[in-house]
């Protein structure tokens, strides 16, 4: 694309700061007010023009104003736009939005969710990243009734999963204490990645052919949630609120599926970058995400562990704002996440 002079990234950037605004196309007649009158309407109907012809403005209906096409606004925030410093205030104002009362790493997480939809009227998903290192701590059994017990498996970073298991045996104290143990003794200390079904298998052969059968049950859930951990944690919040942008109403049901789907929203993540990424409209490989914007932030838990928490929203968004908010909003969570790790 050839370099745009000064006076169409001007008038490029008041289409998108004004249409952001208004979400109503932008004429000349407006453009030219916003510029005190500096340059002439017909001048500036041959700028759009040329624009336009670019690939940076579009033409909705019949309107006689323009509005930013996909590729303006990445030319916008690659090149034009000057994001608005958080103040003092700004800042208290986030770490306010968070709950210091609870400390567990996974309602942390929940809680930064729905804090953030609400700030923003955006849908949210946050989510930690788990890093290929990450092994298992511990495990505990803890019986429910003669039948049932808990599986509680604790990994490296704060990952904490558990399950319930019905069993076709009676769980004695002793039975409960060997199964632990036994778990302990194969699984602690090695990482998620290693435990395969084929681990699991030579897990259950090794404990003798009269046992296997039994206790298969709950070596499978132990692999289950092995394999759980390796997804990282994922909550999301927010979503009705696409609900109130005109441009998402008719694909919010295949929106609505894709943001459940953490696997399919966290496809749109370059996990080997850092900070802030931004997918643009027809920029997402997914239709259902063609009209709208997604802004990850990633962050850092402690020295090995990483997350992200993103927005989901129109693509008119306030971009100098919302970036440097959700920036600020997502090292205050890394660093209550790395505070609450540590304390255990």
């Amino acid at each position: 694309m050839q370099e745009l002079d000064p006076r169409k990234e001007k008038i490029l950037g008041i289409i998108v700061d004004t249409y952001t605004r208004t979400g109503e196309p932008v004429g000349s007649k407006l453009i030219a007010r916003l510029l005190d009158g500096s340059v002439s309407p017909a001048t500036i109907r041959n700028d759009m023009a040329a624009l336009f012809d670019l690939g940076l403005l579009e033409q909705p209906h019949t309107s006689a104003g323009r509005v930013p096409s996909h590729l303006g606004y990445r030319v916008y925030l690659d090149q034009l736009m000057e994001e608005e410093p958080l103040t003092p205030r700004q800042q208290q104002e986030i770490e306010a939005l968070f709950n210091l009362r609870n400390p567990d790493p996974e309602q942390l997480l929940e809680d930064a969710a729905k804090a953030l939809a609400r700030f923003t009227h955006y849908a949210v998903v946050s989510t930690t990243l788990t890093k290929p290192t990450a092994a298992v701590k511990r495990i505990q059994l803890i019986p429910a009734d003669q039948y049932t017990v808990v599986i509680l498996l604790t990994a490296t970073g704060g990952i904490i999963r558990s399950r319930v298991v019905r069993v076709g045996f009676r769980l004695t104290p002793k039975i409960v204490e060997f199964l632990q143990n036994f778990a302990n003794g194969q699984l602690a200390g090695r990482s998620l990645n290693d435990i395969t079904d084929g681990y699991v298998r030579s897990m259950s052969l090794s404990l003798g052919e009269e046992y296997s059968d039994i206790f298969d049950p709950i070596l499978g859930a132990l692999y289950e949630l092995c394999r759980d951990c390796c997804g990282g944690q994922f909550y999301r919040s927010g979503t009705t609120n696409l609900l109130d942008y005109d441009e998402l109403r008719q694909v919010a049901n295949r929106l609505f599926r894709s943001i459940a789907n953490g696997d399919a929203l966290l496809g749109l993540l370059d996990r080997e970058r850092e900070g802030i990424q931004v997918v643009i409209g027809k920029e997402n490989p997914r239709s259902e995400f063609a009209d709208s914007t997604v802004i990850f932030s990633t962050y850092k838990i402690g020295e090995d562990n990483t997350g992200a928490i993103g927005l989901i929203g129109p693509v008119r968004m306030d971009y100098p704002r919302l970036i440097p908010h959700l920036e600020y909003f997502s090292k205050t969570l890394g660093r209550l996440l790395s505070d609450t790790l540590n304390e255990e």
